[in-house]
Protein backbone atom coordinates (compact mmCIF):
# COMPACT_ATOMS: atom_id res chain seq x y z
CA UNK A 1 0.00 0.00 0.00
CA UNK A 2 2.85 2.35 0.87
CA UNK A 3 4.55 1.60 -2.40
CA UNK A 4 1.38 2.25 -4.35
CA UNK A 5 0.75 5.39 -2.35
CA UNK A 6 4.30 6.53 -3.04
CA UNK A 7 3.95 5.83 -6.75
CA UNK A 8 0.67 7.67 -6.83
CA UNK A 9 2.24 10.66 -5.10
CA UNK A 10 5.17 10.66 -7.50
CA UNK A 11 2.87 10.46 -10.51
CA UNK A 12 0.67 13.26 -9.16
CA UNK A 13 3.74 15.40 -8.50
CA UNK A 14 4.99 14.73 -12.03
CA UNK A 15 1.67 15.74 -13.55
CA UNK A 16 1.61 18.94 -11.50
CA UNK A 17 5.23 19.67 -12.41
CA UNK A 18 4.57 19.18 -16.15
CA UNK A 19 1.46 21.34 -15.94
CA UNK A 20 3.43 24.02 -14.05
CA UNK A 21 6.16 24.13 -16.69
CA UNK A 22 3.70 24.10 -19.58
CA UNK A 23 1.71 26.89 -17.96
CA UNK A 24 4.82 29.00 -17.41
CA UNK A 25 6.15 28.33 -20.90
CA UNK A 26 2.83 29.47 -22.36
CA UNK A 27 2.97 32.56 -20.16
CA UNK A 28 6.49 33.38 -21.36
CA UNK A 29 5.46 32.95 -24.99
CA UNK A 30 2.45 35.22 -24.41
CA UNK A 31 4.66 37.91 -22.84
CA UNK A 32 7.20 37.72 -25.68
CA UNK A 33 4.47 38.02 -28.30
CA UNK A 34 2.82 40.88 -26.43
CA UNK A 35 6.08 42.86 -26.09
CA UNK A 36 6.93 42.21 -29.76
CA UNK A 37 3.49 43.51 -30.74
CA UNK A 38 4.04 46.68 -28.74
CA UNK A 39 7.43 47.29 -30.33
CA UNK A 40 5.94 46.88 -33.81
CA UNK A 41 2.99 49.16 -32.94
CA UNK A 42 5.53 51.89 -32.16
CA UNK A 43 7.91 51.14 -35.04
CA UNK A 44 5.19 50.68 -37.68
CA UNK A 45 2.41 53.17 -36.85
CA UNK A 46 0.82 52.72 -40.29
CA UNK A 47 0.57 48.95 -39.77
CA UNK A 48 -0.96 48.93 -36.29
CA UNK A 49 -4.09 47.01 -37.25
CA UNK A 50 -2.14 44.37 -39.18
CA UNK A 51 0.29 43.94 -36.28
CA UNK A 52 -2.50 43.48 -33.72
CA UNK A 53 -4.48 41.08 -35.92
CA UNK A 54 -1.44 38.91 -36.73
CA UNK A 55 -0.56 38.72 -33.03
CA UNK A 56 -4.16 37.80 -32.24
CA UNK A 57 -4.01 35.07 -34.88
CA UNK A 58 -0.84 33.62 -33.35
CA UNK A 59 -2.50 33.64 -29.90
CA UNK A 60 -5.37 31.59 -31.31
CA UNK A 61 -3.14 29.17 -33.22
CA UNK A 62 -0.96 28.53 -30.15
CA UNK A 63 -4.11 28.18 -27.99
CA UNK A 64 -2.94 30.95 -25.65
CA UNK A 65 -6.56 31.97 -26.07
CA UNK A 66 -8.81 28.98 -26.83
CA UNK A 67 -10.69 29.53 -30.08
CA UNK A 68 -14.00 28.91 -28.32
CA UNK A 69 -13.48 32.09 -26.25
CA UNK A 70 -13.03 34.29 -29.31
CA UNK A 71 -16.65 35.57 -29.59
CA UNK A 72 -16.72 36.72 -25.96
CA UNK A 73 -13.18 38.16 -26.09
CA UNK A 74 -14.22 40.84 -28.59
CA UNK A 75 -16.17 43.76 -27.14
CA UNK A 76 -18.85 44.20 -29.80
CA UNK A 77 -20.46 47.09 -27.94
CA UNK A 78 -17.29 49.19 -28.24
CA UNK A 79 -16.85 48.42 -31.94
CA UNK A 80 -20.48 49.28 -32.72
CA UNK A 81 -20.29 52.55 -30.79
CA UNK A 82 -17.18 53.66 -32.67
CA UNK A 83 -18.49 52.61 -36.08
CA UNK A 84 -21.87 54.30 -35.62
CA UNK A 85 -20.33 57.51 -34.30
CA UNK A 86 -17.84 57.67 -37.18
CA UNK A 87 -20.71 57.47 -39.68
CA UNK A 88 -22.39 60.44 -38.01
CA UNK A 89 -19.17 62.44 -37.78
CA UNK A 90 -18.43 62.27 -41.50
CA UNK A 91 -21.85 63.62 -42.43
CA UNK A 92 -21.60 66.25 -39.69
CA UNK A 93 -18.31 67.51 -41.17
CA UNK A 94 -19.75 67.62 -44.69
CA UNK A 95 -22.76 69.62 -43.47
CA UNK A 96 -20.35 72.50 -42.64
CA UNK A 97 -22.10 73.17 -39.35
CA UNK A 98 -18.75 73.10 -37.48
CA UNK A 99 -17.42 75.79 -39.84
CA UNK A 100 -20.44 77.97 -39.16
CA UNK A 101 -19.97 77.63 -35.39
CA UNK A 102 -16.26 78.43 -35.75
CA UNK A 103 -17.08 81.58 -37.72
CA UNK A 104 -19.32 82.74 -34.88
CA UNK A 105 -16.34 82.37 -32.58
CA UNK A 106 -14.17 84.45 -34.93
CA UNK A 107 -16.77 87.22 -34.83
CA UNK A 108 -16.31 87.69 -31.08
CA UNK A 109 -12.51 87.28 -30.92
CA UNK A 110 -10.73 90.67 -30.58
CA UNK A 111 -7.27 89.41 -31.65
CA UNK A 112 -5.21 86.39 -32.67
CA UNK A 113 -4.48 85.37 -29.08
CA UNK A 114 -8.19 85.05 -28.32
CA UNK A 115 -8.83 83.34 -31.64
CA UNK A 116 -6.32 80.66 -30.60
CA UNK A 117 -7.85 80.35 -27.12
CA UNK A 118 -11.45 80.24 -28.33
CA UNK A 119 -10.67 77.86 -31.20
CA UNK A 120 -8.89 75.57 -28.74
CA UNK A 121 -11.80 75.62 -26.30
CA UNK A 122 -14.22 75.08 -29.20
CA UNK A 123 -12.30 72.04 -30.40
CA UNK A 124 -12.27 70.72 -26.84
CA UNK A 125 -16.04 71.06 -26.50
CA UNK A 126 -16.62 69.21 -29.79
CA UNK A 127 -14.06 66.57 -28.85
CA UNK A 128 -16.00 65.75 -25.70
CA UNK A 129 -18.68 64.22 -27.94
CA UNK A 130 -16.97 63.06 -31.13
CA UNK A 131 -13.66 61.60 -32.25
CA UNK A 132 -10.53 63.68 -31.58
CA UNK A 133 -9.11 63.36 -35.08
CA UNK A 134 -12.46 64.27 -36.61
CA UNK A 135 -12.54 67.34 -34.35
CA UNK A 136 -9.14 68.43 -35.57
CA UNK A 137 -10.22 67.97 -39.18
CA UNK A 138 -13.23 70.21 -38.53
CA UNK A 139 -11.54 73.04 -36.66
CA UNK A 140 -7.94 73.16 -37.91
CA UNK A 141 -8.77 74.25 -41.49
CA UNK A 142 -10.49 77.34 -40.07
CA UNK A 143 -7.41 78.06 -37.98
CA UNK A 144 -5.18 77.69 -41.04
CA UNK A 145 -7.38 80.09 -43.01
CA UNK A 146 -7.12 82.71 -40.27
CA UNK A 147 -3.35 82.37 -40.08
CA UNK A 148 -2.98 82.67 -43.87
CA UNK A 149 -5.09 85.79 -43.93
CA UNK A 150 -3.03 87.42 -41.16
CA UNK A 151 0.24 86.03 -42.58
CA UNK A 152 1.30 84.47 -39.29
CA UNK A 153 2.84 81.11 -38.41
CA UNK A 154 -0.02 78.57 -38.02
CA UNK A 155 2.03 76.07 -35.98
CA UNK A 156 1.08 77.34 -32.48
CA UNK A 157 -2.63 77.56 -33.29
CA UNK A 158 -2.85 74.11 -34.88
CA UNK A 159 -0.89 72.51 -32.03
CA UNK A 160 -3.20 74.18 -29.51
CA UNK A 161 -6.26 72.88 -31.36
CA UNK A 162 -4.76 69.37 -31.46
CA UNK A 163 -3.85 69.19 -27.77
CA UNK A 164 -7.22 70.67 -26.76
CA UNK A 165 -8.96 68.00 -28.82
CA UNK A 166 -6.99 65.33 -26.97
CA UNK A 167 -7.57 66.99 -23.61
CA UNK A 168 -11.35 66.69 -23.48
CA UNK A 169 -11.64 63.26 -25.05
CA UNK A 170 -11.86 61.74 -21.56
CA UNK A 171 -14.75 64.00 -20.51
CA UNK A 172 -17.64 61.86 -21.78
CA UNK A 173 -18.39 58.29 -22.77
CA UNK A 174 -18.32 59.13 -26.51
CA UNK A 175 -15.37 61.53 -26.43
CA UNK A 176 -12.58 59.06 -27.15
CA UNK A 177 -11.96 55.39 -27.86
CA UNK A 178 -10.34 54.98 -24.43
CA UNK A 179 -13.47 56.42 -22.75
CA UNK A 180 -15.64 53.93 -24.59
CA UNK A 181 -13.29 51.14 -23.53
CA UNK A 182 -13.40 52.19 -19.88
CA UNK A 183 -17.20 52.54 -19.88
CA UNK A 184 -17.63 49.10 -21.35
CA UNK A 185 -15.12 47.45 -19.01
CA UNK A 186 -16.38 49.15 -15.83
CA UNK A 187 -20.08 48.89 -16.78
CA UNK A 188 -20.43 52.69 -16.83
CA UNK A 189 -23.07 54.58 -18.79
CA UNK A 190 -23.16 58.07 -20.25
CA UNK A 191 -24.33 59.65 -17.00
CA UNK A 192 -21.52 57.98 -15.02
CA UNK A 193 -18.99 60.38 -16.49
CA UNK A 194 -20.91 63.29 -14.91
CA UNK A 195 -22.16 61.83 -11.63
CA UNK A 196 -21.44 58.41 -10.19
CA UNK A 197 -21.93 56.81 -6.77
CA UNK A 198 -22.93 60.17 -5.32
CA UNK A 199 -19.76 61.93 -6.50
CA UNK A 200 -18.84 64.25 -9.40
CA UNK A 201 -17.50 62.22 -12.33
CA UNK A 202 -14.41 62.47 -14.47
CA UNK A 203 -16.09 65.10 -16.68
CA UNK A 204 -15.49 67.76 -14.02
CA UNK A 205 -11.87 66.73 -13.52
CA UNK A 206 -11.23 67.14 -17.25
CA UNK A 207 -13.10 70.45 -17.48
CA UNK A 208 -11.16 71.86 -14.53
CA UNK A 209 -7.96 70.98 -16.39
CA UNK A 210 -9.31 72.64 -19.55
CA UNK A 211 -10.04 75.87 -17.67
CA UNK A 212 -6.51 75.94 -16.27
CA UNK A 213 -5.09 75.83 -19.81
CA UNK A 214 -6.61 79.26 -20.56
CA UNK A 215 -4.07 81.24 -18.49
CA UNK A 216 -1.36 79.00 -19.96
CA UNK A 217 -2.40 80.04 -23.48
CA UNK A 218 -2.63 83.70 -22.44
CA UNK A 219 1.01 83.53 -21.40
CA UNK A 220 2.19 81.51 -24.40
CA UNK A 221 0.44 83.71 -26.98
CA UNK A 222 0.59 87.06 -25.19
CA UNK A 223 2.38 88.70 -28.14
CA UNK A 224 -0.27 87.69 -30.71
CA UNK A 225 -2.34 90.88 -30.66
CA UNK A 226 -3.15 91.25 -34.39
CA UNK A 227 -6.76 92.21 -35.08
CA UNK A 228 -9.09 89.66 -36.70
CA UNK A 229 -11.87 90.25 -39.21
CA UNK A 230 -14.16 87.56 -40.56
CA UNK A 231 -15.51 88.15 -44.06
CA UNK A 232 -16.39 84.58 -45.12
CA UNK A 233 -19.89 83.27 -44.37
CA UNK A 234 -20.73 79.58 -44.40
CA UNK A 235 -24.21 78.48 -45.37
CA UNK A 236 -25.54 75.25 -43.89
CA UNK A 237 -28.13 73.60 -46.13
CA UNK A 238 -28.45 70.25 -44.34
CA UNK A 239 -29.26 70.26 -40.62
CA UNK A 240 -30.06 66.55 -40.35
CA UNK A 241 -26.47 65.46 -39.50
CA UNK A 242 -26.44 68.00 -36.67
CA UNK A 243 -29.81 66.76 -35.42
CA UNK A 244 -28.61 63.14 -35.57
CA UNK A 245 -25.42 64.03 -33.69
CA UNK A 246 -27.47 65.64 -30.93
CA UNK A 247 -30.05 62.84 -30.98
CA UNK A 248 -27.49 60.10 -30.50
CA UNK A 249 -26.02 61.93 -27.50
CA UNK A 250 -29.51 62.44 -26.01
CA UNK A 251 -30.37 58.77 -26.51
CA UNK A 252 -27.14 57.71 -24.81
CA UNK A 253 -28.06 59.93 -21.87
CA UNK A 254 -31.57 58.43 -21.69
CA UNK A 255 -30.19 54.90 -21.93
CA UNK A 256 -27.91 55.60 -18.97
CA UNK A 257 -30.99 55.68 -16.73
CA UNK A 258 -32.37 52.32 -17.90
CA UNK A 259 -31.59 49.57 -15.35
CA UNK A 260 -30.44 46.10 -16.39
CA UNK A 261 -30.17 47.04 -20.06
CA UNK A 262 -28.32 44.73 -22.51
CA UNK A 263 -24.56 45.35 -22.70
CA UNK A 264 -24.75 46.28 -26.38
CA UNK A 265 -27.40 48.99 -25.84
CA UNK A 266 -25.05 51.93 -26.45
CA UNK A 267 -23.58 50.25 -29.50
CA UNK A 268 -27.02 49.65 -30.97
CA UNK A 269 -27.98 53.31 -30.38
CA UNK A 270 -24.90 54.59 -32.21
CA UNK A 271 -25.29 52.14 -35.08
CA UNK A 272 -29.00 52.89 -35.57
CA UNK A 273 -28.35 56.64 -35.60
CA UNK A 274 -25.49 56.18 -38.06
CA UNK A 275 -27.58 53.99 -40.39
CA UNK A 276 -30.51 56.43 -40.24
CA UNK A 277 -28.10 59.21 -41.17
CA UNK A 278 -26.90 57.27 -44.23
CA UNK A 279 -30.45 56.42 -45.33
CA UNK A 280 -31.56 60.03 -44.99
CA UNK A 281 -28.61 61.43 -46.94
CA UNK A 282 -29.13 58.92 -49.75
CA UNK A 283 -32.89 59.55 -49.87
CA UNK A 284 -32.27 63.29 -50.01
CA UNK A 285 -29.95 63.50 -53.01
CA UNK A 286 -29.68 59.89 -54.33
CA UNK A 287 -25.88 60.31 -54.36
CA UNK A 288 -24.68 56.71 -54.14
CA UNK A 289 -21.05 57.70 -54.70
CA UNK A 290 -21.14 59.93 -51.63
CA UNK A 291 -22.42 57.08 -49.45
CA UNK A 292 -19.72 54.78 -50.80
CA UNK A 293 -17.08 57.44 -50.16
CA UNK A 294 -18.23 57.92 -46.56
CA UNK A 295 -18.13 54.17 -45.92
CA UNK A 296 -14.72 53.80 -47.57
CA UNK A 297 -13.25 56.66 -45.52
CA UNK A 298 -14.25 55.22 -42.16
CA UNK A 299 -11.41 54.61 -39.68
CA UNK A 300 -11.21 50.86 -40.20
CA UNK A 301 -7.65 50.87 -38.89
CA UNK A 302 -8.83 51.71 -35.36
CA UNK A 303 -11.68 49.18 -35.52
CA UNK A 304 -9.36 46.37 -36.65
CA UNK A 305 -6.70 47.43 -34.17
CA UNK A 306 -9.18 47.19 -31.32
CA UNK A 307 -10.44 43.81 -32.53
CA UNK A 308 -6.91 42.42 -32.46
CA UNK A 309 -6.18 44.00 -29.09
CA UNK A 310 -9.30 42.53 -27.52
CA UNK A 311 -8.11 39.06 -28.50
CA UNK A 312 -4.53 39.64 -27.33
CA UNK A 313 -5.60 41.10 -23.97
CA UNK A 314 -8.01 38.20 -23.45
CA UNK A 315 -5.12 35.84 -24.28
CA UNK A 316 -2.63 37.27 -21.78
CA UNK A 317 -5.42 37.38 -19.20
CA UNK A 318 -6.19 33.69 -19.81
CA UNK A 319 -2.47 32.89 -19.54
CA UNK A 320 -2.27 34.57 -16.11
CA UNK A 321 -0.01 37.47 -17.16
CA UNK A 322 -2.48 40.13 -16.02
CA UNK A 323 -2.72 38.58 -12.56
CA UNK A 324 1.08 38.55 -12.26
CA UNK A 325 1.35 42.18 -13.41
CA UNK A 326 -1.33 43.21 -10.92
CA UNK A 327 0.70 41.50 -8.21
CA UNK A 328 3.83 43.45 -9.19
CA UNK A 329 2.01 46.81 -9.14
CA UNK A 330 0.37 45.94 -5.83
CA UNK A 331 3.75 45.02 -4.34
CA UNK A 332 5.27 48.33 -5.49
CA UNK A 333 2.41 50.40 -4.10
CA UNK A 334 1.70 48.08 -1.22
CA UNK A 335 -1.56 48.97 0.48
CA UNK A 336 -0.93 52.69 -0.03
CA UNK A 337 -3.75 53.85 -2.29
CA UNK A 338 -2.24 57.32 -2.77
CA UNK A 339 1.06 55.86 -3.98
CA UNK A 340 -0.74 53.52 -6.38
CA UNK A 341 -2.87 56.38 -7.69
CA UNK A 342 0.22 58.55 -8.21
CA UNK A 343 2.05 55.75 -10.04
CA UNK A 344 -0.94 55.10 -12.32
CA UNK A 345 -1.54 58.77 -13.22
CA UNK A 346 2.00 59.97 -13.79
CA UNK A 347 3.24 56.65 -15.14
CA UNK A 348 0.43 56.78 -17.70
CA UNK A 349 1.40 60.35 -18.65
CA UNK A 350 5.00 59.33 -19.38
CA UNK A 351 4.12 56.10 -21.18
CA UNK A 352 1.37 57.68 -23.32
CA UNK A 353 3.76 60.40 -24.47
CA UNK A 354 5.43 57.77 -26.64
CA UNK A 355 3.01 54.84 -26.88
CA UNK A 356 -0.49 54.87 -28.35
CA UNK A 357 -2.96 55.06 -25.47
CA UNK A 358 -5.45 52.55 -26.94
CA UNK A 359 -3.36 49.38 -26.44
CA UNK A 360 -2.00 50.79 -23.18
CA UNK A 361 -5.46 51.39 -21.66
CA UNK A 362 -6.69 48.04 -22.98
CA UNK A 363 -3.78 46.37 -21.15
CA UNK A 364 -4.04 48.30 -17.89
CA UNK A 365 -7.80 48.07 -17.23
CA UNK A 366 -7.74 44.40 -16.20
CA UNK A 367 -4.48 44.99 -14.32
CA UNK A 368 -6.02 47.73 -12.19
CA UNK A 369 -9.13 45.65 -11.60
CA UNK A 370 -6.91 42.90 -10.21
CA UNK A 371 -4.92 45.31 -8.04
CA UNK A 372 -7.98 46.94 -6.48
CA UNK A 373 -9.65 43.57 -5.94
CA UNK A 374 -6.60 42.40 -4.00
CA UNK A 375 -6.68 45.60 -1.92
CA UNK A 376 -10.43 45.38 -1.32
CA UNK A 377 -11.20 48.89 -2.64
CA UNK A 378 -13.30 50.31 -5.47
CA UNK A 379 -11.34 50.53 -8.74
CA UNK A 380 -12.79 53.84 -10.00
CA UNK A 381 -10.07 56.11 -8.59
CA UNK A 382 -7.40 54.17 -10.47
CA UNK A 383 -9.62 53.80 -13.56
CA UNK A 384 -10.15 57.57 -13.76
CA UNK A 385 -6.48 58.22 -13.02
CA UNK A 386 -5.53 55.86 -15.84
CA UNK A 387 -7.89 57.55 -18.30
CA UNK A 388 -6.71 61.06 -17.45
CA UNK A 389 -3.02 60.17 -17.51
CA UNK A 390 -3.24 58.14 -20.73
CA UNK A 391 -5.39 60.70 -22.55
CA UNK A 392 -3.47 63.81 -21.51
CA UNK A 393 0.00 62.26 -21.67
CA UNK A 394 -0.26 62.03 -25.45
CA UNK A 395 -0.03 65.83 -25.59
CA UNK A 396 3.64 65.92 -24.63
CA UNK A 397 4.99 64.83 -28.02
CA UNK A 398 3.84 65.07 -31.65
CA UNK A 399 3.65 61.25 -31.85
CA UNK A 400 1.81 60.70 -28.57
CA UNK A 401 -1.68 60.71 -30.10
CA UNK A 402 -3.31 60.21 -33.49
CA UNK A 403 -4.72 63.74 -33.31
CA UNK A 404 -1.23 65.18 -32.93
CA UNK A 405 0.05 63.15 -35.86
CA UNK A 406 -2.84 64.40 -38.01
CA UNK A 407 -2.21 68.02 -37.00
CA UNK A 408 1.52 67.81 -37.72
CA UNK A 409 0.74 66.17 -41.07
CA UNK A 410 -1.64 69.00 -41.95
CA UNK A 411 1.06 71.57 -41.15
CA UNK A 412 3.61 69.63 -43.19
CA UNK A 413 1.33 69.84 -46.23
CA UNK A 414 1.32 73.61 -45.74
CA UNK A 415 5.12 73.66 -45.69
CA UNK A 416 5.67 73.85 -41.92
CA UNK A 417 7.83 71.25 -40.18
CA UNK A 418 7.08 70.78 -36.48
CA UNK A 419 9.97 69.71 -34.24
CA UNK A 420 9.64 67.98 -30.86
CA UNK A 421 10.75 71.26 -29.29
CA UNK A 422 8.02 73.26 -31.07
CA UNK A 423 5.38 70.81 -29.93
CA UNK A 424 6.69 70.42 -26.38
CA UNK A 425 6.67 74.20 -25.88
CA UNK A 426 2.86 74.07 -25.96
CA UNK A 427 2.18 70.42 -25.16
CA UNK A 428 4.08 70.21 -21.86
CA UNK A 429 2.46 73.26 -20.16
CA UNK A 430 -0.97 72.07 -21.37
CA UNK A 431 -0.35 68.59 -20.01
CA UNK A 432 1.02 69.66 -16.63
CA UNK A 433 -1.82 72.11 -15.98
CA UNK A 434 -4.52 69.64 -17.00
CA UNK A 435 -3.05 66.57 -15.27
CA UNK A 436 -2.32 68.34 -11.99
CA UNK A 437 -5.89 69.67 -11.88
CA UNK A 438 -7.41 66.26 -12.64
CA UNK A 439 -4.98 64.51 -10.26
CA UNK A 440 -5.96 66.70 -7.29
CA UNK A 441 -9.68 66.67 -8.16
CA UNK A 442 -9.88 62.88 -8.43
CA UNK A 443 -7.99 62.29 -5.21
CA UNK A 444 -10.19 64.74 -3.28
CA UNK A 445 -13.47 63.22 -4.48
CA UNK A 446 -12.59 59.56 -5.14
CA UNK A 447 -9.97 58.48 -2.60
Amino acid sequence: MRIRSGKTSIMAFAVVEVFFYEENEMKIVAIILFVAMYVLLIALPKRRAVTALITAGIFLVLQILPFGQLPTAIDWNVLMMILGTLLLVDYFIESKMPNLIAEKILDVAPNVMWVTILMSLFSGIISAFIDNVATLLMVAPVGLAVCKKLKINPVPMIISIAVSSNLQGAATLVGDTTSIMLASYAKMDFNSFFWMLGRPGIFFAVELGALLTVPIMMILFRKDREKVENTEKTKVTDYVPTIMMLLHVVLLVIASFIPNKPEITNGVICMVCGIIGIIWEYAKDKDRDRVVRIIKNLDYDTLLLLTGLFVVIAGITHAGVIDDLAGVIASVGGQNQFLLFTIVVWGSVVISAFIDNIPYVATMLPVLQGVTAAMGVDPYLLYFGLLCGATLGGNITPVGASCNIAGVGMLRKEGYEVSFKDFARIGIPFTLAAVIAAYVFLWVFWR
